[in-house]
């Protein structure tokens, strides 16, 4: 039982999407250091440490979550993102039955396998943004001497490029109009979802966040390790047992709280004084007005948590 306690917390810290960050951003500086220390992989470290600046760059985006503009936007570029990702599966298949397809009638000869899955993936998703290569759909004319070179590329193939057009009008029909308009679609409903309740959405961001750094130790690493000792030596010299902070309750359950004795003290006021005057008395109607916004209230905030 007293193991429960300690499992739970971390596994609270590794289901945070903010440890993770910092959890993958201090991996690969440990990893890139490492590689920096040897010949043969210092340009592969020189790589992972470039991606880790980025990843510790993007850790900066948390202090906006005390903006009440800029919080919000945080809770709807996160809801974005879910909505790209299940987008992105339709997009693939549409994409690489296209790919396959075009590659398969215009270049059957060319047996170079990186080739083949660049043009596959990587050519469909430019035609996406408008780069769509008409000299091979068209047809190029090669000189003598470039086709018997041994290193010449392949020759694309003209016979079946009336096909290719038709599907790359096709392909661009259902990419460019269809399924970016679905997005935008999905993006607009998150947007407004999340825009009608950004007052609660960022005050609950900003109690996270202060709670955060209020549990910290004040000196950035590494002289937190300083923090540390003098903690551990309070403890031990001291023998007592570090009080838990009023700060540990959950947001969702100090809430409850607040709104259960909110309720009673309206309950009890109406029933102490019965002769009060109605114009200081809350109807029926009033008072479920007013629970009906606490429970919402709760239950967005309870949605926050969950995500």
């Amino acid at each position: 039982m007293g193991s429960r306690p300690l499992l739970q917390r971390v596994r609270r810290y590794f289901l945070d999407t903010w440890n993770q960050f910092d959890i993958t951003a201090l991996l690969l500086f440990m990893v890139g250091l490492v590689c920096r220390l040897f010949p043969s992989s210092y340009e592969s470290g020189r790589t992972i440490l470039c991606l880790d600046f980025m990843i510790f760059t993007l850790r900066l985006i948390h202090i906006f979550a005390v903006n009440k503009q800029l919080g919000p936007k945080m809770i709807i570029v996160g809801k974005m993102m879910k909505d790209v990702f299940f987008f992105l599966f339709f997009l693939g298949v549409w994409l690489v039955a296209y790919g396959v397809t075009t590659e398969g009638l215009l270049l059957p000869h060319d047996r170079r396998i990186p080739w083949i899955f660049r043009r596959v993936f990587y050519r469909p998703y430019l035609q996406i943004f408008g780069q769509i290569p008409l000299s091979e759909i068209d047809g190029v004319y090669f000189g003598v001497a470039s086709i018997l070179m041994e290193d010449a590329n392949p020759c694309p193939n003209t016979y079946a490029n009336w096909l290719v057009l038709i599907l790359l009008v096709i392909f661009l029909l259902v990419a460019n109009i269809l399924l970016l308009n679905l997005l935008i679609a999905m993006f607009s409903y998150t947007f407004s979802k999340v825009q009608g309740n950004s007052d609660i959405y960022w005050k609950s961001q900003r109690y996270n966040l202060i709670l955060e750094y209020h549990s910290r130790p004040a000196l950035a690493p590494p002289f937190i390790l300083i923090s540390h000792l003098h903690l551990l030596c309070k403890r031990h010299i001291r023998k007592v047992q570090l009080a838990k902070r009023r700060f540990s309750r959950s947001f969702i359950q100090w809430l409850s709280l607040y709104f259960a004795i909110q309720l009673k003290a309206q309950g009890g006021k109406e029933g102490t004084f019965p002769c009060s005057s109605p114009q200081n008395r809350f109807t029926d109607e009033e008072q479920v007005t007013r629970s009906a916004i606490m429970l919402k209230s709760l239950f967005y905030i309870s949605s926050i948590k969950n995500d």
